[in-house]
């Protein structure tokens, strides 16, 4: 019938249509985990989970398949009312590639009513993806919540704080892009994160004199 949504089953025969193999060597070198994996882009991604329509259950179906490229569709099929913590923290344990953790933030987590609570709980894990998974949301919630506080950002600096001493590249890079996005808010946010910026360039840490120079280097001139 006409209008009908698709069952998991015939979106993942539409994403194996479109695979590449041939890009994935490519995409390897940009930190992108192959494992699995198709080869589609974003564009293509966007299009199919468009054309299937917003569903809980479908979600849920994708995301059960463990390929990447259903993971991503997924979580722009979801339903960000329907998402449940123990959803996410089922979903956060599957990440094992920089850009599904990006996608689902971006595209679903960050618009749950979970989101502010998860961002914090997840900054303090161990695990390197569920840790990037908790600063990826807080650099989303600057980016797409216009209307929280400037005060709800201020308490994600204690988290950046703690997080800019780990030397994963995956890590330091969301802690940097956390602290960058935030001060990109507004004037006051920005003259806060730049003073966290500058206090971090000259840690003792390796890691964090990194962040504190990526993202001073991006503040200060705004």
């Amino acid at each position: 019938m006409p209008g009908m949504q698709p069952s998991a089953d015939e979106v993942i025969a539409q994403l194996r249509l479109l695979a590449r193999p041939q890009v994935l060597s490519s995409m390897a070198q940009f930190g992108i985990n192959p494992e699995g994996r198709l080869g589609l882009s974003v564009p293509e991604m966007r299009r199919i989970a468009k054309a299937a329509g917003k569903s809980h259950r479908l979600a849920l179906a994708l995301w059960r398949s463990g390929i990447p490229e259903a993971r991503v569709v997924a979580s722009l099929v979801d339903k960000p009312a329907r998402v449940t913590p123990a959803q996410m923290d089922r979903w956060v344990r599957d990440f094992n590639s920089w850009d599904v953790c990006d996608q689902v933030c971006g595209n679903l987590f960050d618009k749950t009513p979970h989101a502010w609570a998860k961002a914090r709980e997840w900054a303090r894990r161990k695990e390197e993806y569920v840790k990037r998974a908790g600063f990826a949301l807080m650099a989303y919630l600057a980016s797409h919540d216009k209307r929280a506080p400037d005060s709800a950002f201020v308490r994600f600096f204690p988290s950046i704080r703690r997080g800019a001493t780990d030397e994963r590249n995956f890590v330091k890079k969301a802690v940097s892009w956390a602290l960058r996005n935030i001060g990109k808010r507004n004037p006051r946010l920005g003259r806060l994160a730049l003073a966290e910026a500058r206090a971090l360039r000259i840690s003792t840490s390796r890691a964090a004199r990194w962040i504190g120079s990526d993202a001073e280097r991006e503040l200060k001139n705004r």
